[in-house]
C-alpha cells in the first residue's frame, strides 16, 4: 500500500479521521511556492502535498461547483473571490463537527469585529444532504452563533448522497464513513480538516486536528489578506 492510500485508509479509525495523526506546525518551513503565499508547514519532511488524500499546500482545490440552498446559489468553489476557508461536517454530529464549526465562526467574529468580513468568506461543504437542508443550516447556523447577514458564510450541500461521495470523498479526498447508532439517528466516521484558500483556488494551509486554533487562523489568513492587498 503506498502512503497516500495508506493515509486514506487510516480515516476508518474514528470520527477524528486523519486529524493529529501527521503532526507538525502550520507555520512554514520557508520554501517558496509562486501559488502561496505561506510557506511550506513544518511537517514529517517524508511527506508532500501530494501524499495527502486532500489537497494541501500549494495544491489547487477541485474544480467543482456545490449548491448554496442558503442563497439559492450554485457555488463554483475554483472561482470563489479572495481568501476562504472550507471544512467537512454534518449537522447532526455531537462531538468533531461543532468543534469545527466554532472555530471558523470565531474568525468570522474576528473578520466582523477588525473590520474585514468582506475580505473572508467561509463555505463548509456538508456530506449529509439527506438530513442537511436548508432548515438544518438556518438551525445550525443559530445554535453556532453565525452570522448570517455578513454575507460572508455559506453553507454548502452536494446534491444527493452519491453527489456527496463523488464531491467529498472521490474529490476533495476528505473520507466520511455512515455509522449506524442503535435507534439513534445515524452518525459518520471522518477526516477532519479545515483547508485555507486563496484567491486563486489554491491551498494555504490544510489544518489537521478536531480542534483548529482560531489564532492561528487569523493569523494566516492576515498573512495571505495582505499579500493580496
Amino acid at each position: 500500500m503506498n502512503r497516500r492510500s495508506f493515509l486514506r485508509a487510516a480515516g476508518v479509525t474514528g470520527a477524528a479521521g486523519l486529524a493529529g495523526c501527521l503532526g507538525g506546525s502550520p507555520l512554514g518551513s520557508g520554501d517558496s511556492n509562486p501559488n502561496v503565499v505561506l510557506s511550506e508547514p513544518d511537517r514529517d519532511k517524508q511527506l508532500e502535498s501530494e501524499d495527502l488524500p486532500y489537497p494541501a499546500w500549494g495544491q489547487r482545490i477541485p474544480d467543482v461547483t456545490i449548491p448554496a440552498p442558503l442563497s439559492d446559489e450554485d457555488v463554483s468553489v475554483r472561482d470563489i473571490e479572495g481568501p476562504h476557508f472550507h471544512t467537512f461536517f454534518f449537522t447532526n454530529c455531537m462531538t468533531v463537527c461543532p468543534l469545527l464549526i466554532s472555530s471558523l465562526r470565531k474568525v468570522q467574529v474576528h473578520s466582523i469585529n477588525e473590520g474585514y468580513d468582506d475580505e473572508v468568506s467561509f463555505y463548509p461543504i456538508s456530506f449529509d444532504p439527506a438530513r442537511d437542508d436548508a432548515e438544518a443550516f438556518r438551525k445550525e447556523a443559530k445554535q453556532m452563533n453565525i452570522d448570517m447577514d455578513a454575507g460572508n458564510w455559506h453553507f454548502l450541500r452536494p446534491d444527493g448522497k452519491s453527489e456527496a461521495r463523488r464531491i467529498v470523498d472521490e474529490t476533495f479526498g476528505v473520507f466520511f464513513e455512515k455509522q449506524e447508532n442503535g435507534d439513534k439517528p445515524y452518525m459518520f466516521a471522518h477526516t477532519s480538516v479545515v483547508l485555507l484558500v486563496n484567491g486563486d483556488g489554491y491551498v494555504e494551509r490544510a489544518y489537521r486536528g478536531t480542534n483548529p486554533d482560531e489564532q492561528k487562523l487569523i493569523e494566516d489568513l492576515r498573512r495571505v489578506r495582505n499579500a493580496s492587498e
